[in-house]
């Protein structure tokens, strides 16, 4: 089977919500676009931080601290920046990210699924331009269907969601754990080309099921016991921009 393209992913608002996409344009040195592009952040975040255009993860709401996010699901238009959120537990949210009048609907929605006991949501962090990713840097995060079923395998969860790993870009056709040999390489993705740079270190926000929002199953120490270590997925970065879609071919070029 030829490696290729299975599905894209972007995740507008940091930790809250997945869209998957039918095509997507890559530019060199860009996140995906609109991935990350909103996050939220909390009565213990650091206002320095915030006022930079990257700010550390540890500033926002994430599945981490608040296992309940990982089961939102979204639709965003880009050219409206209109936020549909919606949540097992929750009525569907309608906002535009652009409205400051609906700021405060955001945090009272979110408020409703996130820990008493962890610090409270607070306002919209927004910078033009910049993706708050777990790195500094704008780089895009690839997953392997085969090693997720791997993973799948070891913890005898046939149904195990993908959505656990909030990719953006997965890929079929590949041997289990072939993205890790990529690190320092380039690969052809349908018309783009990405560096391939380093793996992606794993947390708990793996542990929720993406239909509940609850603890379920512990990914890490299945990672850790099964291979040694606790990384999924690589991160890429963009070098050529280009236009990708499912079905695109996947191809190491050097």
């Amino acid at each position: 089977m030829t490696a290729c393209v299975a599905e894209i992913f972007r995740h507008p608002l940091k930790a809250i919500g997945r869209e998957a996409l039918a095509a997507v344009q890559l530019a060199p040195g860009e996140a995906l676009p609109w991935d990350r592009a909103f996050a939220i952040a909390h009565e213990m975040s650091r206002p320095d931080d915030l006022a930079q255009p990257w700010a550390k993860k540890a500033n926002f709401l994430r599945g981490v601290t608040g296992p309940a996010l990982m089961a939102v699901s979204c639709t965003f238009d880009p050219a409206t920046l209109q936020l549909r959120l919606s949540h097992p537990r929750l009525a569907d949210l309608d906002i535009y990210l652009g409205k400051q009048q609906d700021e405060a609907p955001l945090i009272e929605w979110l408020s409703q699924i996130w820990p008493d006991d962890a610090p409270a949501p607070t306002r919209l962090i927004h910078h033009k331009g910049t993706a708050q990713t777990d790195v500094p840097e704008p780089w895009i995060a690839l997953n392997s269907l085969a090693s997720h079923a791997q993973v799948a395998e070891k913890l005898g969860a046939a149904d195990l969601s993908i959505h656990r790993w909030r990719g953006n870009i997965w890929l079929d056709g590949l041997e289990p754990w072939a993205e890790f040999d990529w690190i320092g390489r380039n690969i052809r993705v349908g018309a783009a080309v990405l560096r391939v740079e380093q793996r992606i270190t794993r947390c708990k926000a793996t542990m929720a099921n993406p239909l509940t929002g609850q603890r379920d199953l512990d990914t890490l120490s299945a990672l850790e016991s099964a291979w040694g270590h606790t990384d999924f997925g690589v991160y890429a970065e963009v070098v050529q921009g280009g236009s990708i879609q499912p079905g695109d071919a996947i191809e190491v070029i050097k």
